[in-house]
């Protein structure tokens, strides 16, 4: 076996030879354990993709999306390991992928790191070409090299011009007789630092069958295992983890390294806090990285995540991403942050929810080159210090929605940065697949984005938040859904109540919402397509067209018209004993529904429908409370801050979480 090592771009040495450092490895290459053809694109991809498709202008995804790649050919045989694969006769496999690529700018911008080594391991004949690319998505080639029999390739790259983005990968060429890229890895002059032990914490309420694929794929890494001091599962469902066939065998695996605490239901708020508190009390673990239930995890992305965090110039919060688990090859969520004066969570900048790297892979994709910071990442995937945990507390007392955001704002806020990674990521279910803003959760929305922004709005009656949540309240009441406004308005009582409502309410509000669900037919979901009476028109629609949306020169005549249709007009009879229309779930826009007297819409993920049904005293009575509770809102908006920020630390402190879960357990055992 041969070695080659080769300098590549490395700044003039004026003090004379440097002494060599022992390196670390931080990111090895990888392929999917399954050998899943759905997610290879994530991993590899085969063919050229031309300079033009990555062009100067990122955020033009009209013209990048002309470059439609076809991921790989690569055949699952091929696959010969996890760490290994067969490159045929004359075909050519590119690393520069999502799991794969080095994502060079984010270890610049946050670690001391300066240089990266690249080794790669290969048998038989071929090449070996290094690229790098720019903040810009240009493609700019390194080095390449021709690789015979079983040799090892060291390539030493600088990291001093990924200011702002950019990464580096390779690519391997075949001759005629084929190669095998044996390993290969990408490592980082060793900072003298221990490697960080790492809790995981995973919160769960009846998804005792994903949460028992979690532990067998973390039970199955051994470089994984390795840095893992405990794996707290939070167990607040009825459906037991440790009920799933199975389980003994990989709590018999795990040992020590596995404990599952049964909780009373205190929402992902309730079990991340608990998980942070062990974590803390414990005094074994230097991260504890949160993980939701219902997800499908890459383990090498979790080591990852560890090991970028050692390398941190602070401590700092390092976050996954999120991939689409019903359609495995689409990044749901890359970048986020708040829009701090609506006051409303989404991508950073320009960028979009969902991109597809099957069809337009990492090297095709401009914008991902480019660095993108963050104003926190989703607690489905997301690595907390403890030092950070000390300092700041635990998550707000808020049971579900907004605990990740806030939290990340509080760090920020207190000099700790948040990183969403490259090449961390989890498979989840989709918010799109979810139904959350209309049942019982509508509340959990609403307060917590208030309260939030009561602590973290630096505007005054923060900003545009409070015409926000009224607009989204009238667009409830104007699509017929009263069990979701009726939640809000619950909501703004709470919020108006003081700070102290949060740990009050975190057992009972939820069965209290579920509760209300039977005096409202829009929250009464059935499965069974015939369960409704047939659509039927007292009129069709004008000119033989669905509504539309308002053209914005329209607006407000329309919305005086609607106004005056919803609060004082009766529903037609007729809509009372059949639906005038069957609504599919992505054509249920608020402006649509505001035209109806009823409709049967089905829900997100497919599995029924709800009979919405208008009802002008019900609006009328829902609108003018919603407007009054604003405009309260609007009127102490100064004061409720002053409040709200004064029990902020005590809300997440240690003492008041004990004294909640306490209290939860001793009602369960009452």
């Amino acid at each position: 076996m041969s070695k080659q090592i080769v300098q590549t771009e490395q700044a003039p040495d004026t003090n004379g030879p440097r002494e060599s450092k022992p390196l670390r490895v931080v990111q090895r290459v990888v392929f999917p354990a399954d050998k899943d053809l759905d997610v290879l694109p994530l991993y590899m991809d085969s063919g050229d993709v031309p300079s033009s498709a990555l062009g100067d202008d990122h955020t033009d995804r009209s013209s990048a999306a002309q470059y439609q790649l076809s991921g790989t050919s690569l055949h699952p045989d091929d696959l010969l390991g996890r760490r290994s694969v067969r490159v045929r006769p004359g075909q050519r496999l590119s690393l520069g992928s999502y799991f794969n690529a080095f994502p060079a700018s984010y270890w610049r911008k946050w670690t001391t790191v300066s240089t990266v080594t690249l080794q790669v391991q290969t048998s038989g004949s071929g090449s070996l070409v290094v690229y790098r690319s720019n903040a810009r998505g240009v493609t700019q080639r390194v080095e390449s090299f021709r690789v015979s029999g079983e040799e090892t390739n060291v390539h030493e790259l600088s990291l001093g011009q990924f200011g702002d983005g950019g990464w580096y990968w390779f690519d391997l060429i075949a001759d005629a007789d084929g190669m095998t890229l044996v390993s290969a890895d990408w490592s980082v002059p060793d900072n003298g630092r221990k490697a960080g032990r790492l809790n995981i914490g995973v919160t769960t309420f009846n998804r005792a069958d994903y949460c028992n694929n979690t532990i067998a794929a973390i039970a199955g890494d051994p470089q994984l295992r390795d840095i893992i001091h405990e794996m707290i599962v939070v167990d607040q469902g009825t459906q037991k983890v440790c009920d799933v066939p199975g389980f003994s065998d990989l709590a018999a695996d795990m040992g020590r390294q596995l404990r599952v605490i049964d909780q009373p239901n205190l929402g992902g708020s309730g079990g991340f806090s608990r998980n942070m508190m062990e974590t803390v009390s414990g005094g074994e673990a230097d991260y504890v990285l949160l993980l939701d239930d219902d997800v499908m995890v890459e383990t090498e992305g979790i080591l990852r995540s560890a090991t970028f965090a050692d390398f941190c110039r602070v401590p700092t919060i390092v976050g996954g991403h999120m991939f689409d688990m019903f359609d495995r090859s689409v990044l749901h969520a890359y970048a986020e942050s708040v829009d701090l004066w609506k006051f409303l969570w989404g991508p950073s900048g320009d960028l979009y929810h969902r991109h597809n790297l099957a069809g337009q892979n990492l090297r095709a994709t401009p914008w991902m080159h480019r660095r993108w910071d963050v104003d926190f990442n989703g607690w489905w995937m997301c690595l907390i210090p403890t030092t950070v945990i000390k300092d700041i507390g635990l998550s707000l007392p808020v049971f579900i929605k907004w605990d990740d955001a806030e939290y990340g704002l509080r760090a920020k806020a207190a000099g700790y940065p948040t990183v969403s990674m490259p090449g961390t990521a989890v498979w989840h279910v989709s918010w799109i697949d979810k139904d959350d803003s209309v049942d019982w959760q509508a509340y959990f929305h609403g307060r917590n984005r208030l309260v939030a922004g009561l602590i973290h709005s630096p505007y005054p009656k923060g900003g545009d938040l409070l015409r926000q949540s009224f607009a989204t309240d009238v667009k409830h009441i104007f699509s017929m859904q009263y069990y979701a406004a009726s939640a809000r308005i619950t909501a703004l009582h709470d919020v108006l109540s003081g700070p102290d409502h949060m740990h009050q309410t975190m057992s009972k509000r939820a069965p209290e919402l579920r509760a209300m669900k039977g005096k409202f037919p829009d929250s009464a979901m059935q499965q069974d397509p015939a369960a409704f009476p047939p659509p039927r028109r007292r009129k069709p629609p004008r000119k033989g067209k669905e509504p539309s949306a308002p053209k914005l020169y329209a607006l407000v005549p329309w919305l005086a018209k609607t106004l005056i249709k919803q609060t004082t007009i009766p529903a037609s009879e007729l809509s009372v004993q059949n639906p005038e229309v069957a609504i599919a779930h992505q054509d249920s826009k608020w402006w649509r529904l505001s035209q109806l007297d009823s409709a049967v819409v089905s829900n997100a993920d497919g599995t029924g429908a709800s009979w919405y049904q208008r009802d002008a005293k019900k609006a009328r009575t829902l609108l003018r409370e919603s407007f009054l509770l604003h405009m309260r809102l609007r009127q102490n908006w100064e004061t409720l801050q002053k409040e709200y920020r004064k029990k902020a630390a005590e809300a997440t402190s240690i003492k008041a979480w004990e004294t909640t879960i306490n209290k939860a357990e001793n009602g369960r055992a009452l």
